[in-house]
């Protein structure tokens, strides 16, 4: 990594191809802002049911290509059994420090699977630390201005979507770079979807999303703290 580079929007996950399922469309609609686009995957998902560590790597590398992201690392965390340590938190600290996203998208706080879960929490006391003068991490601090929360498979009420409509083809191939994942195949078969139903559940959610903001195709988000608005006339969405 270029110690110069600079993010604006870092989306954190914990498996390669999370980021693709959640908040692929963003990104792409970040990218074409001309905004500096960022992934950290936290392992190596070397704990799967199909395929190798090395073979999601090389997927994730064409998937990253196909997103239009700047950067795009993994860590080694433990697959399946990702914790909240100080050890962690300064790891992530340091990618944080070194990129300095003035956006940082983490995976909802509660999900079925504890490693996602863990990583909203986790994200969030890693930005945390980032910005704390006195702890050593090697790099200047830095704590980002906005952490938002990708919650497509929460059931909870989005505090925004963002449009993806115009990126919803170039998201769907972004995923299915993923073929060692998501190519039909003995490996998980009663536990993953059969390939061929992958792109009408992934546009049927898109779409649901996209209808409560009001456009065809989005990805939702959720907030912690209450947004601000300057102008009611300029306020997106209408409401009859």
């Amino acid at each position: 990594m270029s110690a110069e580079f600079r993010a604006d929007v870092l989306a954190i996950a914990a498996h390669r191809d999370d980021v693709e399922q959640t908040c692929g469309g963003t990104l792409l609609r970040m990218a074409s802002r001309g905004l500096r686009t960022a992934i950290l995957d936290l392992t190596q998902g070397e704990a799967g049911t199909r395929g190798t560590a090395e073979e999601r790597a090389s997927e994730a590398d064409e998937a990253a290509q196909i997103l239009g992201v700047d950067w795009r690392q993994a860590l080694s965390f433990p697959d399946g059994a990702i914790e909240n340590t100080l050890e962690n938190r300064i790891a992530i600290a340091r990618v944080l420090r070194q990129l300095r996203p003035r956006v940082v998208i983490l995976p909802y706080w509660q999900a079925r699977h504890p490693d996602h879960a863990m990583v909203g929490t986790l994200g969030y006391d890693a930005c945390f630390v980032s910005g704390l003068t006195k702890v050593d991490a090697g790099v200047e601090p830095h704590r980002p201005f906005k952490i938002v929360y990708a919650s497509l498979y929460a059931d909870v009420r989005p505090s925004f979507v963002v449009d993806i409509t115009p990126f919803i083809e170039q998201r769907h191939r972004a995923l299915m770079a993923y073929r060692s994942q998501y190519a039909n195949q003995q490996a998980g078969s009663t536990l993953f979807v059969a390939e061929e139903e992958i792109r009408e559940r992934t546009f049927a959610e898109a779409r649901h999303y996209g209808l409560l903001a009001g456009v065809k195709y989005g990805e939702p988000f959720v907030q912690k703290e209450v947004g601000l608005v300057d102008d009611l006339t300029l306020v997106p969405v209408q409401s009859i």
